[in-house]
């Protein structure tokens, strides 16, 4: 059953939302924080719908022929959600009606294509020039679609079938993800962080396509490597699980604040080998201290996030196209910074969650035009000794409508 009052607080939340260029899961955290008398049910039920109407906001207004965050919500309810009018009797007020039966009536192939796909005028001509119509439209439904609950497992401590074992006793389904070899996909989203297996270190939240980076750089036992743009350090971790504790990796970014979440994760699964390293720049003197003698080194650059748009849906109205100019800019310099690192014979991957070429392939090949002394490799030789099959080509591309995990783009280079 629906309540007013649950409606009323979706409502609020989204004109904070709507209205804000800061990250929507940080607004949607501080709204709980400040509201930590609500139970779970009323928890998921704001939460749900507020994320309902940032995934479709251009087909809800359109629905709705309204932009008004109670109206969103109500359109949310019944085309994302699928509540019938019946079930809003109570819920709507008697002035609402008139909206209802306008959403209710509303006929998704009568809308432009932008607004059928949920994207930005902009966003959608990129995609469909690059892609065609149809292809362009299969993409956007697939980042439309919320995201699964992937987990890795922690295989220095134990295998994933022991894993999925353990979590199924415990009434939590799961399955093997289909392409990382330390991958579980969840049936739904239950609360895993108070899972015996997450308080020892043995699982962590980490999407499939994050995890098949880890492996695509393949660090062996032994090495220095450097996660170059670490954030919270989810693949350092996994660097980490590769490596079995040997050699040294050095997690880097210019955010202490993001390092800083690495510490308690490195402790709970018993990793001792990682030294956090807080940038000043591409230019920071710690740094090039280790110019020329790293084995490996992995740059996840910071990007518009748009292969992430089935866990970050706002990202899609706050970055426009000329971020994306600026982005590749960045993303330029910091590859030339992290290429530095490495010694002849190591292994350079770049990566991103986006989607578009400019900050893709036009980063990797201006660098690989600038650059003589590496050479490219095949993303797919590569993950096929790892044991892996994806049929990826020279350069790695995930998407969610074709692989089920996050949309990444990889590629590996390697000095000579």
């Amino acid at each position: 059953m629906i309540y007013r009052a649950q409606l009323a607080r979706a409502e609020a939340l989204l004109a904070e939302l709507l209205d804000s260029a800061g990250p929507a899961d940080a607004a949607v955290s501080r709204y709980f924080r400040a509201h930590r008398n609500l139970g779970q049910q009323d928890r998921a039920f704001v939460a749900e719908t507020v994320y309902a109407v940032l995934r479709r906001r251009r087909s809800l207004e359109a629905a709705a022929q309204s932009a008004a965050p109670r109206n969103l919500a109500i359109a949310a309810l019944l085309r994302v959600r699928g509540l019938s009018g019946r079930a809003l009797e109570d819920v709507v007020r008697e002035e609402d009606q008139a909206l209802v039966a306008r959403v209710r009536a509303a006929k998704s192939e009568s809308f432009p294509a932008a607004v059928r796909a949920d994207l930005p005028d902009w966003l959608w001509e990129r995609l469909a020039v690059l892609h065609g119509e149809d292809e362009a439209m299969r993409i956007a439904q697939g980042l439309l679609n919320p995201a699964p609950l992937d987990l890795r497992v922690n295989l220095a401590k134990l295998g994933r079938d022991e894993a999925l074992a353990q979590l199924r006793s415990s009434g939590i389904e799961g399955k093997p993800t289909p392409y990382s070899p330390a991958g579980i996909r969840l049936a739904g989203k239950p609360a895993i962080n108070r899972h015996p297996l997450f308080q020892q270190g043995a699982i962590e939240v980490q999407d499939e396509g994050s995890q098949v980076l880890a492996y695509l750089l393949a660090p062996r036992r032994g090495e220095m490597i450097a996660d170059y743009c670490a954030g919270a350090g989810g693949k350092t971790l996994a660097f980490a699980m590769l490596m079995r504790g040997t050699g040294r990796i050095y997690a880097m970014d210019v955010s202490a604040r993001r390092l800083a979440a690495l510490a308690p994760r490195a402790a709970r699964a018993g990793v001792t080998n990682v030294h956090p390293l807080v940038l000043a720049g591409d230019g920071d003197a710690r740094a090039k201290r280790l110019a020329g003698k790293l084995d490996r080194v992995l740059v996840d650059a910071p990007c518009s996030g748009f292969g992430t748009l089935r866990r970050n849906p706002d990202l899609k109205w706050r970055h426009g196209a000329q971020a994306i100019a600026e982005l590749a800019a960045k993303q330029a310099g910091i590859l030339e910074a992290a290429a530095r690192l490495l010694k002849p014979g190591g292994r350079l991957v770049y990566a991103t969650c986006s989607i578009l070429p400019e900050e893709n392939e036009a980063i990797a090949d201006g660098f690989a035009a600038a650059h003589a002394e590496f050479a490219a490799l095949s993303c797919k030789e590569l993950l096929a000794a790892q044991r892996m099959v994806l049929d990826c080509g020279e350069r790695l591309r995930l998407w969610p409508h074709r692989h089920g995990c996050d949309a990444f783009f990889a590629a590996a280079f390697e000095r000579r």
